[in-house]
């Protein structure tokens, strides 16, 4: 589960290299970071429980 996460995080963070040049495409990109961050805590919060 961990290595899906980093896999996909790493895939984001390129994604957003790529797109860097358009500051709408690095703020959509954080918005996805997030999103999936907030994904991981409430997956890994009903885990935990």
């Amino acid at each position: 589960m961990l290595y899906t996460i980093a896999v996909v995080l790493i895939i984001l963070w390129l994604v957003g290299l790529v797109s860097s040049y358009t500051m709408g495409g690095f703020i959509h990109i954080l918005l996805v970071i997030a999103i999936v961050s907030i994904l991981v805590n409430i997956i890994s919060g009903r885990r935990s429980g």
